[in-house]
């Protein structure tokens, strides 16, 4: 497995809408392998496949808390096909906006039906951490970040600072 660079904020990539996958083949499964071990090295609790670079409809989970057994789970061409009425509010982060953190609310609950990485249709109701992640996952997947969820006056700020960051990762440039 190899552990892949994530892509960071601002990269236009980020706000991508990634392609729907046409089949479940072995390099689409090598693929979600990879993503899992990114997004454990990074540490995370899931990853999309535009994080690393691949404009794909699929995305990594596992909401195994320390000290527990992994429970990793591969969502490819996930769509939420319910929402509860219900709020909840969850502190997010996200792995391509490092360090940043913020209350998000969404719909305290999901159905979600996807393909698992043997092709087979499934359908999960989630609740909890686990139907906050999912919404923040296929978010990615469309083009989103949880940072659209926040104030615009927080989303502007956090979007400048990492748009110095970026330009301060720059190499200068040196005439001689």
């Amino acid at each position: 497995m190899t552990i892949k660079p994530l892509i960071i904020l601002p990269d236009p990539l980020l706000r991508q809408v990634s392609k729907p996958l046409e089949r479940v083949d072995e390099p689409l499964r090598k693929l979600a392998d990879d993503m899992l071990e990114t997004m454990y090295d990074a540490p995370g609790i899931g990853l999309a496949a535009i994080q690393v670079g691949e404009p794909l409809r699929m995305l990594v989970i596992d909401i195994a808390k320390e000290g527990e057994e992994r429970a990793p789970q591969v969502f490819i061409n996930p769509e939420i096909v319910h929402s509860s009425d219900e709020r909840s509010v969850y502190e997010e982060g996200c792995l391509s906006i490092p360090d940043y953190y913020a209350e998000v609310e969404r719909p305290a609950s999901v159905r979600v039906r996807f393909l698992d990485r043997e092709g087979k249709e499934q359908e999960i109701t989630a609740d909890g951490v686990m139907a906050t992640c999912l919404q923040h996952e296929i978010d990615h997947l469309n083009g989103v970040l949880f940072i659209d969820h926040i104030s615009r006056l927080k989303r502007d700020m956090v979007v400048k600072k990492f748009k110095k960051l970026a330009r301060d990762r720059q190499p200068s440039r040196l005439v001689g």
